[in-house]
């Protein structure tokens, strides 16, 4: 297991970790810094300063009660449905690929996507903000048309790590999929 230092597309630092289970398994991480106590406490500090301005001002105590039941719910609420710890990708050639986030609460969201519905993983560029960025995707199969392509699944889209860590991990996806229509490709022949 290697973790390796990149950054996103923000600037921010990321964690790359690569765990290879076997052959045709490998685990793919992209880990984001954890929640800052200073940020989280300068954000409070500033909403419930205000709201006992407003409180000197007004004289009514519902303000500071509002200020604090706000901060809390919007805390539990950025905690819990926006703010993820880490992405990852597992790759199983025999089965499929499974996309987990894992957000900051402890909850995680985990999609699979069977390996007879994979067509290519690739690294696609947008144009977001006056920015070019990169994401990889996941490029589905058709079932009416074998060369079309049904749907686009974004990987990383909370990281958004830059493209030396995508080209990375498109590598590492690749060299299992290659060996598995490799492996197709053979059974086919015999």
């Amino acid at each position: 297991m290697e973790e390796r230092r990149y950054r996103s597309a923000s600037g921010a630092p990321l964690w790359l970790r690569c765990r290879q289970h076997s052959a045709s398994c490998r685990e793919l991480a992209v880990r984001c810094p954890r929640l800052q106590l200073r940020s989280l406490s300068a954000v409070t500090s500033a909403v419930w300063l205000a709201a006992y301005g407003l409180f000197v001002l007004c004289q009514n105590s519902m303000v500071l009660s509002a200020a604090i039941f706000l901060t809390l719910i919007g805390l539990i609420i950025y905690l819990h449905f926006v703010k993820i710890d880490q992405e990852s990708l597992l790759v199983i050639g025999s089965l499929g690929i499974q996309v987990t986030s894992s957000y900051a609460s402890g909850k995680e969201s985990t999609t699979f996507i069977e390996m007879s519905q994979v067509k290519d993983v690739v690294i696609n560029e947008a144009i977001h903000m006056q920015k070019v960025i990169y994401y990889l995707c996941i490029l589905l199969r058709d079932p009416q048309d074998p060369q079309g392509v049904s749907e686009v699944v974004p990987l990383f889209q909370s990281s958004q790590p830059r493209l030396d860590c995508l080209i990375e991990v498109y590598k590492s996806c690749h060299e299992i999929l290659d060996q598995r229509k490799a492996a197709s490709q053979s059974d086919g022949v015999k």
